[in-house]
């Protein structure tokens, strides 16, 4: 991740849009001149006096007056300054234009203006120097909510990122309670099968500390892992307790977070067995298109806090929060007890980049 959140990727095209507007505004004495006369170099000059003192007064306030002082909640300085330098431009616009290029150089004949309308012209020309200085703050207040706007993403990324991490530290150390103890069980009326058992949960934790490591695998990756996990959980299941399972992706290589059945598929396991009494687990997760569906339905026979040495309620709240971060809106979660059986319902639908 980037150490500082990227531009707006409008900022190229604002510079350019600078560039087009200031540029149509220097080139209009060549469009609005009549074909029988010519524009002259004075003639030119005396005609961007007035765009180079809007240029003047957009970028102060762009580039500076906004920034200190608004962006600092300093308004009322704000306003003086712009009223003094709007000001001084207009008097300093009007002392070029009246001695270094006079306009009886164009205009011999022309009388001079009335008072009243000398007045009317400066308030017209004010009013404009006002709406150069406030196109100029409207773009500087946009392009700073868009940068403010990045870093809120950025944040909000950094964030979920940091809970993502969280949530499956939590699972992992999780899983291992869950299936050591499966495996302390196995050890007092079978070694054999616990020794099995321990190498098989080697190849099982290979899986959760490294592959699962990476915010997406395969799907076919993260099915087997649940095959293997089910074959693990198999060895101490006792003779009454019927199992099936169906485990198949028609896409494997469409890529999914890690590890999101495992809880669901633990859970069926540590509460759907009775030591004495018939028991059933079914399991049935499957791929239909962009849509990983898992229907999980056994009977209920829940463990007491003394039976259950596991961490027993963190897998499902970690679950349905880690689905809320990675697949917000395009997922849904039910699991409940139905009578005598409890049953887990989860569909993801895959983003189809994804698949």
């Amino acid at each position: 991740m980037n150490d500082t959140p990227q531009s707006p990727p409008i900022k190229g095209l604002g510079k350019l849009i600078h560039i087009a507007g200031w540029g149509i505004l220097f080139c209009s004495p060549f469009f609005f001149t009549g074909r029988e006369s010519q524009v002259t170099f004075e003639g030119y000059l005396r005609s961007i006096i007035v765009p180079l003192s809007f240029m003047l007064v957009f970028y102060l306030n762009y580039g500076w007056l906004v920034r200190r002082y608004l962006f600092n909640r300093r308004t009322g300085r704000f306003l003086l300054i712009n009223l003094l330098l709007i000001g001084s431009t207009m008097l300093f616009v009007h002392f070029c234009m009246r001695y270094f290029y006079p306009p009886e150089m164009h205009h011999p004949a022309r009388p001079p203006r009335p008072l009243n309308e000398t007045v009317g012209f400066f308030l017209v020309n004010a009013v404009i120097y006002s709406l150069v200085a406030g196109l100029s703050v409207a773009i500087k207040m946009t392009d700073g909510w868009y940068r403010v706007a990045a870093i809120q993403r950025e944040l909000e990324k950094e964030r979920a990122e940091a809970e993502l991490q969280n949530l499956k530290s939590q699972l992992n150390p999780h899983f291992l309670f869950n299936t050591l103890n499966n495996i302390y069980s196995l050890i007092a009326f079978s070694p054999e099968k616990a020794q099995e058992a321990v190498h098989d949960l080697s190849r099982l934790l290979r899986y959760v500390l490294y592959e699962s490591s990476q915010p997406f695998v395969p799907l076919e990756k993260d099915f087997d892992f649940l095959r293997n996990y089910v074959e693990l959980m198999r060895i101490r299941l006792p003779k009454h307790v019927e199992l099936k399972t169906n485990i198949v992706a028609s896409s494997p290589g469409t890529l999914i977070a890690p590890l999101l059945f495992i809880s669901l598929v633990e859970n069926a396991f540590k509460h759907g067995v009775s030591n004495n009494k018939p028991s059933f687990i079914h399991l049935d997760i499957h791929q239909e298109g962009a849509e990983v569906v898992c229907t999980i339905v056994n009977s209920y026979f829940p463990k007491s806090p003394d039976q259950d040495k596991s961490g027993s309620g963190i897998g499902l709240v970690n679950l349905e929060k880690r689905l809320g971060l990675l697949y917000p809106g395009h997922f849904s979660f039910q699991c409940g007890r139905e009578g005598d059986n409890y049953s887990s319902y989860l569909s993801i639908t895959i983003n189809e980049t994804e698949i």
